[in-house]
């Protein structure tokens, strides 16, 4: 019998969905993130994760977009061997164990109560490796992590389940704290109405769990958040359709990854977004 999970809510259970797919990757003979912790944590756990019913196509999306993500955090290190990385409702996520960054860096996972309890137990500690345990929704997730250091901040998968109020909060709250960094987060451009129920209806349990936490339809201009917050500057927009590591894909799933790229309006709709503050 693994460690219990029966006791999470539906929003913290959602970080079950990409641990699975990370997990499923890198049971793959050519993996693309290969991330081998997640299956171990995976074997930890008491939870039907075949039950989500996840296919190739989001497990090759959720490796890709976190290798791209760690490559950013990667550089970002590199270039500040002092620096602070939070990663904003990591949930069971190993980041830190796969860029493995300098002895000097801090790294900080936050995310609520629920999930921050488990991670404890699952994932192996490291000196500079912290749990915030908060809501994001809470002003103050910000106070234990410190703010004169320059600061990479990440969030895969997250802000899709929030409100439009919380995620403003968000951003307003990491440029009043940190002195200056960087942010950076998956995103599925704009998502309509239909798309979005849509999955509440899907056959598959991973779809119906996604669309009954859905909260925020997104949006096409990568430069919109620069009007909820002023401090934010948009550096770089990548759509997961050109990146290399796609020809990993299976056949089919290349091919139309690929086409897709040749569209802007499709291949927003898979895109790593970075601004600098």
């Amino acid at each position: 019998m693994g460690i219990a999970t029966a006791g999470l809510t539906p929003v913290e259970e959602t970080a079950f969905l990409t641990l699975y797919a990370r997990a499923l990757d890198s049971r793959w003979a050519r993996p693309i993130l290969g991330d081998t912790m997640a299956d171990e944590t995976v074997g930890q756990l008491d939870y039907d994760f075949a039950g989500f019913g996840v296919q190739t196509s989001v497990v090759c999306q959720t490796a890709l977009r976190a290798k791209m993500l760690d490559d950013r955090v990667r550089a970002f290190v590199t270039r500040h061997p002092d620096a602070v990385v939070v990663d904003l409702g990591g949930g069971l996520d190993s980041g830190v164990h796969r860029v493995a960054p300098p002895a000097m860096v801090d790294w900080y996972n936050v995310d609520l109560p629920g999930v921050s309890e488990l991670r404890e137990r699952v994932i192996p500690p490291l000196p500079q490796a912290h749990i915030v345990a908060a809501s994001l929704a809470d002003p103050d997730w910000t106070d234990p992590i410190p703010a004169d250091r320059p600061t990479m901040l990440v969030a895969d998968g997250l802000f899709a389940f929030l409100t439009e109020p919380v995620i403003v909060g968000i951003f307003r709250r990491i440029t009043e704290h940190f002195t200056s960094g960087e942010l950076a987060f998956n995103d599925y451009g704009r998502i309509g109405w239909m798309s979005r129920a849509a999955l509440k209806f899907f056959p598959a349990k991973m779809f119906k769990d996604v669309g009954s936490q859905w909260g925020y339809p997104g949006f096409k201009d990568a430069h919109h958040p620069e009007t909820w917050n002023p401090r934010l500057q948009l550096v770089e927009e990548s759509s997961l359709t050109h990146e290399p590591e796609v020809d990993l894909f299976p056949g089919a799933l290349r091919i139309a990854t690929r086409a897709s790229g040749l569209s802007k309006a499709t291949a927003r709709k898979a895109r790593i977004l970075r601004y600098r503050f």
